[in-house]
Order: C-alpha cells, then structure tokens, then sequence
C-alpha cells in the first residue's frame, strides 16, 4: 500500500515538472536601440552645386517648354537669351543655339566660377508659328511669308512677350507704328511669369538679350538711370563686337520691355539687336560673349 502511495506520488511530481518546464516563459530579449547614422550636411552652396546640362525654368501658354542650356559652375550666373519675339525673330534663336553648341565644344571659354545659362526661345510658340518648330530647327523651316513670319512675334495669346514686363507696363504697346497687346498685366503671360521667377531665383550677375534689327548694343534703364555695371557691360559688349553702343532704345516709345524690367530689378542688362532679320553676325556676338566672359571671370 505505502509502495503504491510512493509510486503516485512520484508520478504527480514527475507530471508537474513536465507542465512547468514546458510552459516556462521566454525571457524577452531587448532589442538594442541603434545610434542613428550621422547625416552629412553639404558644405557647397546651391550655386556651386552641379547643374544638369538643361533646366526647364517654366512652360509657354500652350505648354512648350522653355529651356535654359547650363554650362560651369560658379557662383557668378551669365543669362543669354534669345527669341523672345518667336519667329518674327528667328536668327535670335539660330544665334541662341549657335552659343549653346560653341559652349559645348569649347568649355574653356567659360572661366572658373562662372556660370552661364543660354535661353534660346524664350517665345516657343512664336516660334512654332513661324518654323513648325519649338526648338532647334533649320534654315528650311524658315517661310518665305513675310505675314508668317510677323505672326510669330507673338505668343499664344497674340502678346507681344517685350511688351509684358513690369516697366512702364501698358496693355497698347507700340510696334514700329503698330499697336499691339502687351497682355492684361505685367507678367501676365506664362512665359514672362517663368523668366521673371527663374530671374529672381538665380540673380544673375548679368543678362544679354538678343533682338533683331538694327545692329547695336542699347543699355538698360527704368527711370534710374543706366546703372555703372549695366554701362560697362553694354560698352564692353559693343568695343569688342564691333557694334555701336547706346544709352537707350528711342527709335519709338517701348512699354513693358525686358531688359528695362531687369535695369528696374538691379541686375546689369544689355539688348543686343542683330544687323538684319535674316544674319546673326556670328563672328560679332562670339568676339562679344568671349569678352563677357573673360570680364566676369577677372571680377
């Protein structure tokens, strides 16, 4: 009897030894919390950081993109552009494509700190009017309908682009003897709204616009007089290209003008208007931008 009593006895201590050592609980292992890795903070600026060979700096009415062509890093920006006036203007373009292709086949022209952004078109749908093309195109694209050609002096909404910037601003602007729209406000079209943010955003150290014709070099201005950069610019410009210089365009009234709205907002600006509608006096406006360079790259 006690034998039996033992035996049970040890049979319930065996049984709970094998429920607690099977149901034991798993001690929890902590997780080991990880230091963060440090996060390396750029010591460049945003403009001496590297730049794609191209920025869409916006879009016109009918949505074509307007591009500007980078080329050297540096802190002092050079803005070139062309075809404002769309394909009434088209050897401004031509020209605007002539620079980008002699800045990419000779980088050394740009100095060391220097950057430069080119602004072929800045009408692209003027340009399209007149060519079928909003960017590069041929001497074949070019019509020989005089009417064509004029049509594409104007964007999408039928406003002359140099008579929509916010100096002496008017909604009837003069062309030659002819009124046109200079839009419902200054910078109220798409394509005047992209240059004056990529403008303010990048605060160039100058802008040369081309224009055609009359072959000069005219200073900027907005009621403050020619600036003292914007005078050596223009008058660097004009020695080394063998264009005249001069203080202002007064041929006839202009409202709303580009490079006026630039002189307005402080940064040096000159317009370069090309000898015909038809040239773009290449060997002129490369002696020129050679010497533009050379002067920002010694500042």
């Amino acid at each position: 009897m006690k034998t039996t009593i033992i035996v049970l006895i040890i049979i319930v201590l065996a049984g709970l030894g094998i429920y607690f050592y099977t149901n034991k609980t798993t001690p929890t292992v902590p997780v080991p919390i990880e230091t963060p890795t440090p996060v390396e903070v750029a010591t460049t600026t945003p403009t001496q950081q590297a730049e794609g060979p191209t920025t869409i700096i916006g879009k016109s009415e009918e949505g074509r993109d307007i591009i500007a062509h980078n080329f050297g890093i540096g802190d002092k920006r050079v803005v070139l552009i062309g075809g404002i006036h769309g394909g009434y203007s088209w050897n401004t373009a031509y020209l605007g494509f002539e620079i980008v292709d002699y800045l990419t086949e000779n980088p050394t022209v740009i100095p060391e700190g220097v950057k430069v952004s080119v602004i072929p078109v800045l009408n692209p749908d003027g340009l399209f009017k007149t060519t079928a093309q909003a960017d590069r195109f041929t001497l074949q694209d070019i019509p020989d309908s005089k009417s064509l050609q004029e049509e594409g002096r104007f964007n999408a909404n039928g406003v002359d682009l140099n008579r929509n910037f916010d100096c002496d601003w008017q909604a009837d602007a003069v062309w030659q003897t002819k009124t046109v729209s200079g839009g419902d406000a200054a910078f109220s079209e798409a394509e005047t709204l992209s240059l004056k943010n990529y403008i303010e955003m990048q605060k160039p150290a100058a802008v040369v616009a081309w224009y055609s014709a009359a072959g000069g070099v005219f200073a900027s201005n907005c009621h403050g007089g020619v600036s003292e950069e914007t005078q050596a610019l223009t008058k660097l410009f004009a020695d080394a290209s063998g264009y005249k210089a001069y203080q202002e365009f007064d041929f006839y009234e202009t409202t709303g003008d580009m490079t006026n709205w630039l002189a307005k907002i402080d940064i040096p600006a000159t317009s370069v208007l090309l000898s015909t509608h038809t040239t773009i006096d290449w060997p002129k406006n490369k002696a020129g931008i050679d010497a533009l360079l050379k002067y920002y790259g010694d500042k």
